[in-house]
């Protein structure tokens, strides 16, 4: 047993991979019990798991399985070889639902950084993918933009200092405050990420991730675009007047033969995932879920929740 196995939470299961274990955290029907697509959820930057714990509750109480995990090196998991692009993150995502015995299909649903290594996991297996749900997420043509990459070169420095701060143990006294859980979790979940806000190698292999984010970006858009055949909803935080990047985290939505847009007023990026925002999360999978099961030849209009829909386009959701 590894050490990240001598210690994991109740939470969750260690699945080998070859030679080391990810930690792997599926909740709902058992395998093969539902009809219905497994949702398959990826944590953004510094996120593992945990920060799905309450959409994982809300999914399993409406009879959808799904499954999240730690990437390698970040919370239970065992630590995976570099450089930790998307290329290497996707490999062992592959990797784990082989060894689980997770067949899919699957509902690829990704919070920010993820946006990227999930649309890298969809070119690379289109036999999987039942849809797709982006949660304020990152696109690769994001990139384009002057601002966004500066955002990004602004947040690896902020990861290093936050690694640097980590590795002398100086977060483990701040490990209880409220911002070391910004989502709002349940409280088996909360004690996780409150543990994993103060850990020197959660943190150094998350600042790790972070620094390959032009290369990710890089990777993701070279595998292609989403099928418009894959039903898409997107997920925003409030976002205020003027966000350059909304047309473009929108635009997966409005390419897909059924899309669903919705941004929620109230939230912000990390509280999107918590106990009073995650209902609308689990709304845009149920959507994608229903139009999943459409013929593949039939298309309708991107439904727009923030927008006054004409009543034929607002009937056909779910």
């Amino acid at each position: 047993m590894t050490a990240a196995a001598a210690t994991l939470p109740a939470r969750g299961q260690m699945v080998d991979i070859g030679g080391r274990s990810l930690r792997m955290v599926c909740a709902g029907p058992e395998r093969g019990v539902s009809t219905k697509p497994t949702v398959l959820l990826e944590a953004g930057a510094f996120g593992f798991s945990a920060d799905w714990a309450v959409v994982q509750d809300q999914l399993a109480a409406q009879g959808v399985r799904s499954c999240a995990y730690d990437r390698a090196g970040l919370g239970w998991s065992d630590p995976g070889p570099g450089p930790r692009d998307g290329l290497a993150v996707v490999s062992d995502l592959e990797a784990l639902l082989k060894a689980s015995g997770e067949p899919g299909p699957f509902v690829l649903v990704g919070h920010s950084m993820a946006g990227l290594r999930v649309r890298l996991f969809a070119a690379r297996n289109p036999s999987l993918v039942s849809g797709v749900v982006l949660v304020d997420a990152a696109t690769p043509e994001d990139m384009d933009d002057p601002h966004t990459k500066h955002y990004v070169s602004t947040f690896a420095g902020a990861s290093r200092l936050v690694a640097f701060v980590a590795a002398f143990g100086l977060l483990q006294p701040m490990k209880t405050a409220p911002f070391a859980d910004r989502i709002g979790l349940t409280p088996d979940a909360k004690l996780e990420k409150q543990e994993m806000f103060a850990s020197a190698r959660h943190n150094r292999v998350a600042d790790e991730e972070v620094a390959t984010w032009p290369i990710t970006a890089r990777q993701a858009r070279q595998a292609g675009s989403y099928d418009p055949a894959w039903p898409v909803a997107v997920i925003t935080a409030e976002h205020g007047d003027g966000a350059a990047w909304k047309p473009q985290h929108d635009a997966p939505a409005k390419a897909s033969n059924h899309g669903y847009i919705e941004e929620v007023m109230g939230s912000e990026h990390a509280s999107l995932l918590g106990l009073r925002f995650a209902d609308h999360i689990v709304r845009g999978i149920d959507f994608v879920i229903a139009a999943a099961a459409l013929p593949k030849d039939s298309t309708a209009p991107a439904i727009d929740l923030n927008v006054a829909q004409p009543t034929a386009v607002a009937t056909q959701a779910p």
